[in-house]
């Protein structure tokens, strides 16, 4: 696997080379201090050109990279119909090597820099062959940090997901799993992983990052959050399921709990132990059940 002063140096001989490109830089998770370091990250490249369109005819510029394994790009119109992109002002190779390192390669025109530039905190210029790049700060993450929420939005959360879970113990009830795992895994995990960061957030006065899609959750929740959190995770199996279910039940109230009094919010433990009663109901029902209660 090449190391990261060759991929750099590929990179920007690539550009030096070519009097299309004349500017670069870079951001993602290696412009990011608190990222932690791997063999998985990629490189988020972009190279400001002059005009995308000669890239995008000669498919076959990106080789210089090495050898792929899989390429793809996002920005292609015919890709998602109804989507309107103009590839005039930028174009994405996401490309695998066969070694194992990733590019996310961005074509970005000169006109579109001012929109795109310092959008991104965690940028630094890697080239810039005519000086025209604005002053960039130093690169932090603070984009990303949990931000800490009205309460408003930590009432809705709280109701969103005690309101999902009666569709979940619908689905399993009518033994629909489909149905069921994708209520809990988008609708109700999505709310619970929210939670877990704000309750992140409010250990770190809303200064840290829990990473994407909770990525950092491991490294920032107690053993125990952290062992509850993987029991939210089921295989097939109803009772399973169930059990995942109220363990997330259990995880959420605590959390949410602690979230409340740390803001000075209302916890509404009516919905709670409504919502819970509900639960547990269902599950207890018979297949032929003609009555919930």
């Amino acid at each position: 696997m090449r190391n990261q002063q060759e991929m750099m140096s590929l990179i920007l001989e690539t550009a030096a080379a070519d009097e299309r490109i004349r500017a670069v830089y870079m951001n993602g998770s290696r412009t990011n201090v608190n990222a932690p370091k791997d063999i998985f990250q990629d490189y988020d490249i972009v190279y400001v050109v002059t005009e995308t369109e000669s890239f995008l005819k000669d498919r076959d510029w990106t080789g210089r990279f090495g050898e792929l394994l899989i390429m793809q790009e996002p920005d292609q119109n015919d890709w998602f119909p109804g989507s309107v992109i103009d590839v005039s002002r930028r174009y994405a190779y996401l490309m695998l090597f066969r070694d194992g390192n990733r590019i996310d390669l961005t074509l970005l025109s000169r006109d579109a820099v001012a929109d795109e530039y310092l959008a991104d905190k965690l940028t630094i210029p890697l080239m810039d062959k005519d000086g025209f790049l604005p002053p960039a700060e130093a690169p932090t993450d603070m984009d990303y940090w949990v931000k800490k929420p009205s309460e408003a939005r930590y009432l809705g959360s709280c109701n969103e997901f005690w309101w999902c879970l009666q569709n979940v113990a619908k689905g399993l009830w009518r033994d629909e799993l489909p149905y069921a795992k994708h209520m809990f895994e988008h609708y109700v995990r999505n709310e619970l992983d929210t939670m877990i960061s704000w309750w992140i957030g409010t250990r770190h006065d809303f200064g840290i990052s829990t990473g994407k899609m909770g990525k950092y959750f491991k490294r920032l929740l107690p053993p125990e959050y952290w062992k509850m959190y993987k029991q939210t995770y089921s295989d097939g199996n109803p009772g399973h399921f169930w059990d995942a279910v109220f363990t997330a039940c259990e995880l959420f109230r605590t959390l949410a709990a602690d979230v409340a009094a740390k803001l000075s919010y209302t916890y509404r433990d009516h919905e709670d132990r409504n919502m819970t009663a509900y639960l547990h109901q269902v599950r207890a029902l018979p297949a032929d059940a003609e009555d919930i209660w």
